[in-house]
């Protein structure tokens, strides 16, 4: 089965028309951050064999994250999840459909996206080792170099070990 990437005007115009639009971001960027009557199916709960609930046949299913990248790199899942649904990609996902000047539902009370609490948490161990080397002791700057090493790691491995323990703190728990 094939699908189709379409605009963000395409998509609010057919999710007037009855389309249904999944949002395949995870729980929490969900929360903080979606489309008005977006369904919200994790693409964590699609690769573990989940599908989409009852929706309408008659309409296509529209999927999307916050870019785009994670709907192209994963199109076999997703038209496998919405069988036997006619299926499409918001072209640039939430991010386009904000660009497009369309309106969100928006709670800045949820906790910020996990990967912008790493970018913050990381590139602030780096600065404060950075003054702390300059300031205190040479030895400070092994804080910015192990950061930075971790950074690499994750990158190569796609395992994140700042961002597994952020995920534990208590602001990160989905109420």
């Amino acid at each position: 089965m094939k699908y189709q990437v379409i605009s963000p005007t395409e998509a609010k115009d057919l999710q007037a028309r009855g389309a249904t639009i999944v949002d395949i971001r995870e729980p929490a960027e969900f929360l903080r951050e979606h489309i008005a009557d977006a369904l919200t199916l994790p693409l964590s709960e699609i690769q573990k064999g989940k599908a989409l609930p009852p929706v309408s046949l008659q309409h296509p299913v529209i999927f999307h994250c916050l870019s785009g990248a994670r709907t192209q790199q994963h199109t076999d899942i997703l038209i496998k999840a919405a069988h036997p649904h006619k299926v499409m990609l918001l072209e640039g996902g939430l991010s386009g459909w904000k660009q497009a000047k369309l309106p969100t539902i928006e709670d800045k009370k949820q906790p910020l996206p996990l990967m912008r609490q790493v970018q913050i948490t990381a590139g602030s161990l780096v600065v404060i080792g950075v003054l702390l080397g300059y300031t205190l002791g040479t030895g400070f700057f092994l804080l910015s170099g192990f950061i930075g090493a971790g950074l690499v790691f994750a990158g190569l491995s796609g395992w994140c070990g700042m961002a597994n323990v952020l995920a534990k703190m208590p602001w990160n728990k989905i109420k």
